[in-house]
C-alpha cells in the first residue's frame, strides 16, 4: 500500500500530522473486526502543547477537505486528543499516554501501516513533495 493508494482523508490527516512534527505516525485498518469504525490514526506529540497543535492542524486540514469532526476529547493540557470523524478515529497521545493505552496493543489483530516520519530536508517542502512519501510498511502487530 502506498500514500497514495490510502484513502484521501487519510492521507490529508497524515500529511496535517507530519506539518506539526508528530512522531510514529501509525494507521490501524479496523475493517472486519467488528469496530465501531474503519481505520485508527495514532501518533504522538512530545508535549501536551504539540498534541494540541498537532490535533488542531488536522482538524482544520480535514475541515478544508469539507469533513466534518463529529466528536473531540481532549483541549488545552490534554495528554490525549481524540477525533471521532466517524469513519476513522484520530488520536494524537504524549509519549507517555502512548504508551500507557496502547492502542496497537488492544488491536493488535488490525492490519497496521507504519507511516516514516518525514526527513528534515523534507519538513519545509511539504508533503507532496516528500522524498519516500509513498514508502509505508504495512504489518500486523500479532508479527
Amino acid at each position: 500500500m502506498s500514500m497514495e493508494t490510502l484513502r484521501s482523508e487519510l492521507r490529508c490527516a497524515v500529511d496535517a500530522a507530519h506539518n506539526k512534527k508528530a512522531g510514529n505516525v501509525t494507521l490501524l485498518d479496523l475493517t472486519g473486526l467488528g469496530a465501531f469504525t474503519g481505520w485508527f490514526m495514532v501518533c504522538t506529540g512530545f508535549s501536551t502543547r504539540q498534541v494540541a497543535a498537532i490535533a488542531d492542524e488536522i482538524e482544520q486540514q480535514l475541515g478544508r477537505l469539507g469533513l466534518r469532526l463529529q466528536h473531540r476529547e481532549g483541549r488545552g493540557e490534554s495528554e490525549w486528543v481524540l477525533l471521532d470523524y466517524g469513519g476513522f478515529l484520530v488520536h494524537v497521545f504524549t509519549e507517555r499516554a502512548r504508551l500507557f493505552y496502547d492502542l496497537e496493543r488492544l488491536w493488535r489483530a488490525a492490519r497496521r501501516i507504519s507511516i516514516p516520519d518525514p526527513g528534515p530536508e523534507s519538513a519545509s517542502a511539504g508533503a507532496a513533495s516528500r522524498p519516500g512519501a509513498t514508502d509505508i510498511s504495512e504489518g500486523s502487530a500479532e508479527a
